[in-house]
């Protein structure tokens, strides 16, 4: 019975693609946007299709905003919108052919109260004749709102069974630029995708985008194309995202509008997202590891962090009864966290479990801690970490290597805000890092030009590593460490605070920022963040969007699980630390170098929380890498009991005792 039921169902459909076949062969340039509730192994089945990661949203996944996201081109966190949920919507037949989106007011009232121009309905407002949907009778009809125009007017609707779902398609092709089809689960769906690959005609592009109907969970989703050119199959990328097998669903848009117009005009100023491109062979093997990993960086974080405490403790209760050996304890320790960027990079190359990589993670941060301890001498060791970090991450970027992205302290492209560059949890924790690494070059020191240049020259060298587009790509960090390096250089010159100076660190956030428009300018042609967001802004109001985007999502972070606390912490630490700061610095005899990278580094902290969006994090990363560097400087070894005196120090102490006047005779 199965068998005999199943034959009319086969040439019923062999009949339908045989005519969807002769029909596109004639047809003009299209696009057909697919819906299909598959993985990557079918998507790379296919034969000509290339394959990729998609960001779905910002923040947690919701089917309908993924829609929106994809009809305007554009997005924003959902924390940002004043309801975190699109409302309810659906499609209603409004004639024979036509339909509408109910909810749609409500949708876009929702887009125009956020801090950003989202357009729901763009993408089919631009397309000739609007776009058509093609669905199967009596399932849901969520994916029609990306054939939504601004009016939330679907063009062309068509639902029917599942064998005639390819004739359907291939009718509305001919009036329609865009065709928004679902595609059936399990192997018809299959079937027809392979279908639709096979007999695509020269001027149509086909896209496919996994379907999935979780209100809440994976933020990534699978998806292909075929028809964007190169040889066979490859991996899918874009200038959003900057790395290879990632895209975000606001690059659908203009790589629609671009195949259907190839006119640069065609690309409507709105649209945020970059056309999709094809970068490498594909490596399924790979992308799937890619996408596993990156559903586990978020998980893991906060507990490799608290596994590596656990070990510090472990070792500093150990050693408690002798006191040299409780000094070595607190210098691995705190050195062992400040090598964790570079380890958790070579940890994500081994793709381990969980308990593996949390084990890898404290063995090897304690052991190199040891280990620099070891090479050289108090308090000189930061120099290491410092180096060796951003050596690391420069090549990491230059090279594509992903290292970075897949490390825990990394962006975490699941959040879907940020794929490439330096993380905010890296960018204050950085400065820190590389102040206390001059500080240690130059200990013992003295005020002076030369120190303050030391400290000046480093803070360049920072700022181009996480500014510029093409390793660090970060705005917000080059206003973070433009400041912090303009403290710690004015507090190291000689002479008094003096207005002039303190208008030195008031302007360097914007003489920063102007120094990183000519390099992205240089480096990327204009194609980094920073013009991206920036300098391609088209009104006050643009620039209102950015900051009020950056400042809600900020406050954001103030409601997320233990942030609250963390902050208050951070400020209580970061106060007490200003008012005991002599205190605080007695190993090194209140060294003005020391002293200089402390302050700078918190000011980093500070001004971080409010120029970049994570806000509260960059001052609790700040003030905890401080407290690092600090317990490193409590832990000096025992036998080091009198400070060295630089060649300066030396001739002003031998000035002193000539001057000093003799004693009076008895």
């Amino acid at each position: 019975m199965g068998s005999a039921g199943a034959a009319p169902r086969r040439s019923a459909r062999t009949a339908a693609q045989s005519s969807f076949a002769q029909d596109l062969r004639s047809s003009r340039r299209s696009v057909v946007l697919a819906f299909l509730p598959a993985g990557e192994a079918e998507l790379a089945s296919v034969p000509g299709m290339s394959v990729g990661i998609m960001s779905a949203t910002q923040g947690s996944y919701n089917p309908a905003q993924l829609l929106l996201d994809i009809t305007q081109g554009a997005r924003v966190a959902r924390s940002a919108y004043a309801s975190a949920d699109p409302p309810p919507m659906s499609l209603l037949r409004t004639s024979a052919t036509a339909g509408a989106i109910a909810g749609w007011r409500a949708a876009l009232g929702r887009a125009a109260a956020a801090p950003q121009l989202l357009r729901p309905g763009l993408l089919a407002t631009r397309v000739a004749g609007g776009a058509a949907y093609v669905g199967i009778a009596g399932t849901d009809d969520l994916d029609a709102i990306a054939a939504a125009d601004r009016t939330g007017r679907v063009a062309a609707v068509s639902r029917g069974t599942e064998a005639t779902l390819l004739a359907r398609v291939a009718r509305l092709a001919h009036a329609h630029g865009l065709v928004v089809a679902d595609l059936p689960a399990g192997p018809a769906g299959r079937a027809d995708l392979n279908a639709l690959a096979a007999d695509r005609a020269p001027g149509e592009l086909l896209l496919v985008v996994q379907r999935a109907r979780v209100p809440r969970g994976r933020e990534l989703l699978w998806s292909a194309a075929a028809g964007l050119g190169g040889p066979g199959r490859r991996e899918l990328s874009s200038s959003t995202t900057n790395q290879r097998g990632l895209l975000a669903a606001i690059d659908l848009a203009p790589t629609i509008l671009l195949h259907l117009d190839p006119s640069a005009r065609s690309i409507p100023a709105d649209v945020r997202g970059d056309p999709l491109r094809t970068d490498g062979p594909l490596h399924s093997a790979s992308l799937r590891a890619l996408m596993a990993r990156l559903h586990v960086i978020g998980p893991r974080r906060l507990h490799a962090l608290g596994w590596l405490l656990a070990g510090w403790t472990l070792l500093l209760l150990a050693s408690a009864p002798w006191p040299r050996a409780r000094a070595w304890a607190m210098r691995t320790g705190a050195l062992g966290v400040l090598w964790t960027p570079v380890v958790a990079m070579l940890a994500a190359a081994l793709e381990p479990s969980a308990a593996v990589e949390y084990l890898t993670i404290v063995l090897a941060c304690l052991g190199l801690g040891a280990l620099t301890d070891l090479l050289l001498p108090w308090p000189r060791a930061p120099l290491a970490p410092a180096i060796v970090t951003l050596v690391a991450i420069a090549l990491d970027a230059l090279a594509g290597t992903q290292l970075l992205m897949r490390s825990l302290p990394g962006p975490n492209p699941i959040l879907g805000a940020r794929f490439y560059g330096i993380g905010n949890e890296l960018k204050s924790g950085l400065a820190v890092l590389v102040f206390a690494a001059v500080a240690a070059a130059l200990y013992p020191a003295i005020r002076g030009r030369r120190a303050a240049l030391s400290v000046a020259g480093a803070g360049i060298l920072l700022a181009v590593v996480e500014g510029s587009a093409r390793i660090g790509a970060g705005v917000g960090a080059v206003i973070l460490v433009g400041v912090g390096t303009a403290v710690a250089t004015v507090m190291l010159l000689p002479g008094e605070l003096t207005r002039r100076r303190a208008l030195i660190v008031l302007i360097a956030p914007i003489l920063a920022l102007v120094a990183l428009a000519a390099l992205d300018l240089a480096t990327a042609h204009g194609g980094g963040h920073y013009t991206g967001s920036i300098l391609h802004a088209r009104s006050p109001g643009d620039l209102r969007d950015v900051i009020v985007r950056r400042y809600t999502a900020a406050f954001g972070e103030l409601h997320n699980h233990a942030m609250p606390l963390a902050t208050l912490l951070a400020l209580c630490c970061a106060v007490f630390g200003l008012r005991r700061r002599e205190r605080l610095l007695a190993p090194v005899a209140g060294d003005p170098a020391w002293l200089a990278a402390l302050c700078g580094g918190l000011a980093a902290g500070v001004v971080g929380a409010l120029a970049e969006d994570s806000g509260p994090v960059l001052l609790v990363v700040a003030v905890f890498t401080l407290i690092c560097v600090l317990a490193y400087l409590w832990g000096r070894p025992i036998a080091q009991t009198s400070t060295p005196r630089s060649p300066g120090r030396r001739r002003a102490a031998r000035s002193r005792a000539r001057t000093r006047p003799a004693a009076p005779a008895r």
